[in-house]
């Protein structure tokens, strides 16, 4: 279902883009009171309604919203917003199963708080958007996983062949607050707003064990670290704190240094070099160790094409063989050529590293993003050579240096 947003809200947005463009030191305030305008809270309750979703740990449905009245529902809620009394409540976790037999937690937030965190989204979201650098694609507005795609292979294809494949061990969870809260705040002055950030950092998780018995944790609280994932406030704070990375990457020198352009689609991301790849990967783990987070060493390497290969969003790119015209080439081969094609949906948007909860409505972008990655095409990139044939480099061209 496609909601075309109100033209008040259009304009608010609009206004907040435009100041945090024109000035990139600006401090926004007075945002808090503009989460339960009853525009703005009336349109984050039809996103979350069309984005459909699991009931939370109150079990309460948009049927039963509505049965109740959603006008004096969300009189209620901005009531409670604009006292000040709001409080979220604990966000119930699920598991979902990953390619390599683990599971990925995954959390539902109760209609109540997912509508407050999207109308909070709604406000934050044209001010940060402003701020994200373009190597960023996930969870933002006219970009999306092809994006990334079309990206990496024209990198790879004007000489950027050594690749950083890197894997971060569970991102969301690993974001820390204080250092997320310190980005937040550097556009955002309102005490309210991040106090309000705060709290769903910070709110404590309900999962249920297979006897049924129902066990609450704060460890998020207490660690003082993780994002909630599967809230529709996660993707734009991931988003956020992995601006850190990609900036400092610039600022220190290392793009210009080994002309390593980073690629990145939330907790998946790969840098594609000219030279100096296994230098760029020893500076990308300092990076990501003063920034608080793990890099997962069994799936992390270098790529040196043509004669390696490596995935990235599903698609794995390399050395191609063409039927027609008998040569080898730098290309990239769908899902059914990566031998992917029998993966469920779950698993290849987790191989993809863009799984977020269906409450959210993110998972589905991310689906359709996949189904438009098997019709992938790019105009104005050597689109010949995105078409890897249906077949991959046959043993007997193993050996057929790329000219």
């Amino acid at each position: 279902m496609s909601l075309t947003t109100p033209f008040s809200v259009q304009k608010l947005q609009t206004a907040l883009h435009a100041k945090a463009k024109e000035s990139p030191d600006f401090r926004f305030y007075a945002l808090y009171e503009k989460v339960y305008r009853k525009d703005v809270l009336a349109y984050a309750y039809e996103r979350c309604k069309a984005n459909g979703g699991a009931a939370g740990v109150d079990n309460q449905t948009f049927e039963d919203i509505e049965a109740y009245d959603r006008e004096r529902w969300l009189d209620e809620l901005t009531q409670e917003l604009k006292s000040r009394t709001y409080q979220p409540q604990p966000v119930r976790r699920v598991y979902i199963p990953k390619p390599n037999g683990k599971q990925r937690p995954l959390g539902i937030p109760t209609i109540r708080d997912r509508v407050v965190q999207t109308a909070a989204v709604l406000v934050l979201e044209p001010i940060f958007e402003a701020d994200l650098a373009s190597e960023q694609y996930a969870y933002r507005a006219d970009r999306s996983a092809l994006d990334a795609v079309q990206h990496v292979h024209k990198l790879i294809n004007t000489g950027h062949g050594q690749i950083v494949d890197a894997d971060l061990s569970s991102y969301f969870d690993s974001v820390p607050h204080a250092e997320l809260m310190k980005s937040v705040a550097r556009r955002v002055v309102d005490g309210a707003m991040l106090h309000l950030i705060k709290m769903w950092l910070e709110a404590p998780v309900e999962e249920t064990d297979e006897r049924g018995n129902k066990r609450r944790s704060t460890r998020n609280r207490d660690q003082g670290r993780g994002t909630p994932q599967g809230s529709p406030i996660s993707p734009l704070l991931s988003n956020l704190y992995m601006r850190r990375f990609v900036l400092g990457w610039k600022k220190l020198g290392h793009e210009k240094r080994w002309k390593a352009h980073i690629v990145n689609y939330a907790d998946d991301l790969v840098i594609c070099c000219r030279v100096g790849a296994k230098q760029a990967l020893t500076a990308m783990r300092r990076m990501m160790s003063k920034l608080k987070l793990t890099v997962n060493e069994m799936k992390t390497r270098v790529c040196c094409l043509p004669e390696e290969k490596f995935d990235f969003l599903g698609y794995t790119f390399g050395r191609c063989y063409s039927m027609r015209r008998s040569r080898v080439y730098l290309g990239t081969g769908s899902l059914e050529e990566t031998g992917t094609a029998h993966l469920s949906c779950d698993q290849r948007r987790d191989r993809a590293g863009y799984c977020q909860a269906d409450s959210t409505g993110n998972g589905r972008e991310a689906q359709s993003n996949v189904d438009r990655l098997g019709q992938l095409f790019l105009s104005g990139v050597r689109q010949q050579s995105l078409q890897c044939g249906r077949s991959t480099c046959p043993p007997q061209a193993a050996s057929v240096a790329l000219r």
